[in-house]
Order: structure tokens, then sequence, then C-alpha cells
């Protein structure tokens, strides 16, 4: 067995809100070796995205040990972590987030423009990216030009154009119809499989969950059953 990317130690993560604290992650334990895909299920505020978003370091635990990429991310400071997720993680949202006044070219270039890459390097990762997603001939066209599915897969060649270590999707097929959804759900199992790139994916949807190698169900920010695909 690979060492862990990913391993989530007794993590719990509490929300205080008001008077009242709201417990989100419950104790809970996750190893994720490199070139997995694997899936978080469960039901709305079950805890799924707070997990991931710790994964990320856009949230810290309230107890517990995050380490990631070889980082403890508790002994990183919003710097440090800043700079660790721009080398690390690739991040794919349910509402894609392109923006609206650029090209697709452009939307997939922004993660570029804080690196040490000049223009032509930057030209050969931005098509390298989107011709993975097969949207190399797209690349002139704004988001509203496209359709949902394409828009969300020019948001994974935005996610991937920097080669992170891994991708993490938070329910990347929500705003979609059926068709869109397989299109976009492919191009992640193709990267996972043909690149070996490791992905961690949010969903509440079986159809989507079926991508995955691994499965894993949160109920009340606990792990209720792990599955792993035949």
């Amino acid at each position: 067995m690979s060492e862990s990317l990913i391993s989530i130690v007794h993590v719990s993560k509490v929300f205080h809100r008001d008077s009242a604290d709201v417990k989100a992650l419950d104790n809970v334990s996750i190893d994720i070796v490199p070139g997995e895909f694997v899936c978080l299920m469960g039901p709305s505020g079950s805890g799924k995205s707070t997990l991931l978003n710790i994964i990320a370091g856009i949230d810290r635990a309230s107890s517990g040990v995050v380490r990631v990429a070889g980082e403890d991310l508790h002994d990183l400071d919003e710097d440090d972590l800043a700079m660790w997720r721009n080398r690390h993680v690739g991040f794919v949202f349910q509402h894609f987030n392109l923006i609206p006044v650029l090209t697709a070219f452009e939307n997939v270039e922004l993660p570029l423009l804080l690196t040490s890459l000049n223009k032509k390097e930057r030209r050969q990762h931005v098509e390298t990216a989107l011709k993975l997603v097969g949207l190399e001939d797209r690349m002139d066209h704004y988001p509203r030009q496209l359709s949902g599915g394409q828009e969300q897969r020019v948001a994974i060649a935005r996610a991937i154009v920097a080669d992170p270590t891994f991708v993490l999707a938070d329910e990347p097929t929500g705003d979609l119809d059926a068709a869109s959804a397989r299109e976009v759900l492919e191009v992640l199992k193709g990267l996972n499989e043909q690149f070996n790139k490791t992905i961690v994916m949010v969903t509440h949807d079986p159809h989507a969950a079926a991508y995955a190698s691994r499965r894993y169900h949160l109920e009340k920010g606990v792990f209720s059953r792990e599955e792993v695909s035949s």
C-alpha cells in the first residue's frame, strides 16, 4: 500500500453559531493514497463539504490531525496555507465560478498568473488542460456561449492547469442535466485512470458516486459505512 496522500485522524469540527455549538464532524478518520478516486456521500448537512474544506486547508479542524501532501496543516499559517493550496490543490465547485467577461482560455489561465511561467509556457499549459477536457475548440468562447456541462469542464481545466497533487470536487454535477453530468464524470474518471490523478468528490448522487473506486457515507458528521467498488 502506498503512503497516504491524505491522512485525517480523529478529526472533529465544531462551528459556533450564536450561543450554540454545531458539530459538523465527529471523530472522523480517513486515509487516501495517491491515485485513488474517493467519493464522500451523504445528505445535506452531513459534513461532507466541511471535510473537503478541511482537506483543502480552507477550514481548520477543531481537533485531530490533518496531514495532506506531506504537511501537517495545523502547523501552517494562512500565508503558508495559501502557497500550499496553490501547489497541491485543484478545486472544482458546483457553481463553476467562471468569470463571465473572460474567455475559456483566460479563465483557465488565471491560476498560472500566480506562477513564474512566461506567456508561452502558460499558453501551452492552458491548451493542454482544455484538450484534456475536450474543449480545445472552445478556448475563445465566453461562459455565456457554453453549455453548463462545458462550463464545468472549463472549471475542471482551470483546476488541473497547474498540475495539482490532487483534485477536490464539491458536487461537480449538482447543477447539470444527466447527459452533461456524465460528460463531466467521464472527464474526472479519465484524469484518474489515465493520469493517476487523486480525486476526492463530494456528492449525494449515487450515479456520480459509482464512478469512484471507494465510497464513504457520512451521517451527521460520522462515517456510517465504507464501500469499495468492484
